[in-house]
């Protein structure tokens, strides 16, 4: 079942880096990625349903940091649907932070569920996108971290418990959920294109990248 998206709502897009894409350095605060994607794709096809599109996602933001926020960034703006993709920085963080530590899958599944409960009170419609990493090859530079193969497994090790909270809170609260690991992990094996084609780094994506997350998106919303 999609989602209709009435004229007039208010759609909001939160989480990450990801959804951030250095939106407030674009003219309509939507970044260059996906949900800006999203808003010209859907305007183009429903120019007789115009919709308000925001984006309050932060680079660098975990759970806890958006927990912080919600009331002033997300719920006081009262959306018609909230998109929220946060996970990857959940992921991993005591590898390249000296401050970092372990982020437990149940106490990454409580604070995301803190941040749901609220919208589901106010019949807010919900998108859930899973945090993803893609298997890359190689070293990349993180600041002044480097990420190798070893990394990149404790990264996996660590972000798959929490892939499966997102499982479970969307069918919680009856949201739609974007399975984008695996969405990025069959695109890679099926279209003759590598992962690093989709996210370079392994977790931030590519044009292509951004591209296949507003098609998965779009086809959740009618």
């Amino acid at each position: 079942m999609t989602i209709t998206i009435r004229p007039g709502s208010t759609v909001m897009f939160t989480g990450d880096s990801i959804t951030d894409c250095q939106r407030l350095e674009s003219e309509d605060g939507l970044g260059f990625g996906y949900p800006l994607r999203v808003a010209g794709e859907w305007g183009f096809r429903h120019p007789d349903r115009p919709v308000t599109w925001l984006n309050t996602g932060i680079s660098g933001h975990k759970v806890t940091d958006l927990e912080a926020r919600w009331r002033t960034d997300v719920l006081d703006a009262r959306p018609d649907l909230v998109s929220i993709l946060v996970g990857v920085n959940d992921m991993g963080w005591h590898t390249i932070d000296p401050e970092g530590h372990v982020i437990p899958a149940e106490e990454f599944e409580a604070g995301y569920d803190r941040l749901l409960a609220p919208l589901a009170e106010a019949g807010t419609g919900l998108i859930l996108i899973e945090p993803f990493l893609l298997p890359i090859r190689g070293v990349v530079e993180a600041g002044a971290a480097r990420i190798g193969e070893g990394e990149r497994k404790q990264w996996r090790t660590d972000l798959d418990p929490k892939i499966q909270a997102v499982r479970r809170l969307a069918r919680r609260y009856g949201a739609h959920l974007i399975a984008a690991d695996g969405m990025f992990a069959e695109l890679s094996t099926t279209t003759g294109a590598g992962p690093e084609y989709w996210a370079a780094d392994g977790v931030h994506p590519t044009p292509a990248g951004h591209a296949a997350l507003a098609a998965a998106w779009l086809r959740l919303v009618a």
